[in-house]
């Protein structure tokens, strides 16, 4: 029985006169007769290939006329009788294939004819160009090395349904071409992060993504348990604490590119499991690593992109511009009015909270509360790369205090286009106060704070021997692969997204 859908530019018509489960009925018929003729595809173990699509398109003049193998998947058909003209999609491009009945056989050219859109094939033959100037293969051979058993999407309207493309994301790649550039160039990114972190000297490692505590970040973590140790762990929420460990243990100059994960909301800037970039520079500062900040993103984009000037959310960027700089105290001043250098009390911090509408928690400080007029005011406007500096210590519990202001911290974060893309401070190495610190988290969680840390003493020990001025970095790689591929949803950018089971109601 054929299946009628390969039958050519009628091929979205044509498929609709037949149920989806007719098509499924039919293909599995192929595959039966294909068994039975003793062809069964699934039994072929490998295929020899010369180039591919590419390389032919690239370097047509060294290769017309020439014999060559290549292999891929069938993604179009257009049926002439005796001949046949197919599109062949491989890893990195498409190129049209041209079956003839009398370059092939006619045996061949029966079994050819009972493949289908999907298949996965192989074919010999010689690469020319044709009339109309396009560059295809005369196939001289052929075989079925794959068996689709599930159509795909018609091919004029492709798969627009946004939920199944992330939830079906091997078929998003075959029948969307242009989304497979999304992911090369987040490969891409990474390289170039590797590439100029290495040249200033810096040492890539791995640390444990299975924690006893997790630390390094205000967040919820996710919870498993280890049988043998009857262990209750964490995946880590951040890579900080065992990368400055390394630093303590004299690494001076450290790096890890990592999943983390975190317990929490779902969102177009949030996926519980993500991959960060944390760098450890020994005798350097927030200042040092905020000039580091701005070279790396600035060296990726350029050569990855080959320019500095990128359009995210419909705004012109230019990333070569020195970014801005500005204190939290004196953003949101600026966006609000409200000067927090008068501001002195936390009964003056709630006043000001309660009359511009800023809700805050029971347990939340005047540090707290600046940030909250900061995230409800201040950020989106952050449309320039902008660096933010002075955060709170209430908010920032690894962080060193500020020489000028014991009330703040030498912290930045990053802001383009409204969105955070980097956290940085001097890290904070007085062991007093960290265990402090860490005990004042401990006091919050108990209160109910499921985003704070608990104290981990082995990290604190570590700071008893002494680590050294320390600088530290942390962007979130996923957010950048947005900004300079511009996607506006994390998904996007993510092969395989965390998405809600089909049919549950949570």
């Amino acid at each position: 029985m054929k299946d009628t859908e390969t039958n050519g530019e009628g091929l979205g018509e044509q498929a609709g006169e037949q149920s989806h489960s007719e098509l499924l009925k039919i293909r599995r018929e192929k595959l039966s007769e294909l068994r039975e003729a003793g062809n069964d595809p699934f039994l072929v173990t490998k295929f020899e290939r010369t180039c591919s699509a590419a390389q032919i398109h690239k370097e047509f003049e060294s290769y017309e006329n020439q014999n060559i193998r290549i292999a891929g998947r069938i993604v179009s058909w257009r049926d002439m009788g005796k001949a046949s003209f197919l599109d062949l999609a491989d890893e990195d491009s498409r190129i049209q294939l041209y079956f003839k009945l009398d370059n092939i056989g006619d045996e061949a050219y029966a079994r050819f004819k009972k493949w289908d859109i999907g298949d996965i094939i192989g074919v010999e033959g010689v690469v020319f160009k044709t009339k109309r100037g396009e560059i295809s293969v005369r196939v001289v051979s052929c075989q079925l090395l794959s068996k689709s058993l599930v159509p795909l999407p018609e091919k004029f309207h492709g798969m627009k349904d946004v939920d199944l493309r992330y939830r079906q994301r091997y078929l998003d790649l075959i029948v969307n071409p242009t989304v497979r550039e999304v992911f090369v160039t987040r490969s891409k990114i990474i390289k170039e992060i590797r590439s100029f972190l290495d040249s200033k000297g810096f040492l890539e490692v791995e640390t444990p993504v299975l924690q006893l505590i997790a630390g390094g970040a205000n967040a919820r973590p996710f919870i498993t348990h280890h049988n043998v140790l009857d262990l209750e762990m964490h995946l880590r929420i951040a890579l900080e604490l065992h990368l400055k460990r390394l630093v303590v243990g004299g690494f001076n100059k450290v790096y890890e590119i990592g999943r983390v994960f975190r317990n929490e909301g779902i969102s177009v800037r949030h996926n519980p499991e993500f991959t960060e970039l944390e760098v450890y520079e020994a005798y350097s500062d927030y200042e040092g690593v905020m000039r580091l900040a701005e070279e790396l993103i600035r060296t990726v984009a350029s050569k990855v992109l080959g320019t500095t000037q990128i359009v995210y959310g419909g705004v012109q960027i230019d990333l070569a511009k020195p970014f801005e700089r500005i204190s939290m105290i004196d953003a949101v001043k600026k966006y609000t009015d409200v000067d927090f250098k008068t501001i002195k009390t936390l009964g003056e911090a709630r006043a000001a909270a309660k009359q511009h509408n800023v809700n805050y928690a029971e347990n939340d400080g005047k540090g707290n509360i600046l940030n909250l007029f900061f995230e409800e005011y201040v950020e989106k406007n952050l449309v320039m790369p902008t660096f933010v500096t002075d955060y709170p210590v209430e908010i920032s519990p690894l962080a060193k205090r500020s020489a000028k202001n014991l009330d703040l911290t030498e912290r930045f974060e990053l802001f383009i286009g409204g969105r955070e893309y980097a956290n940085a401070f001097s890290e904070l190495n007085d062991p007093i106060d960290q265990r402090e610190r860490f005990l004042a988290q401990a006091k919050r969680k108990q209160q109910g704070d499921l985003e704070a840390n608990l104290a981990d003493e082995d990290f604190v020990t570590a700071l008893e021997y002494g680590l050294p001025p320390t600088g530290g970095l942390g962007i979130g790689i996923d957010r950048l692969v947005m900004l300079l591929t511009g996607s506006e949803s994390i998904r996007d950018v993510l092969l395989f997204p965390t998405m809600k089971p089909l049919g549950t109601n949570q």
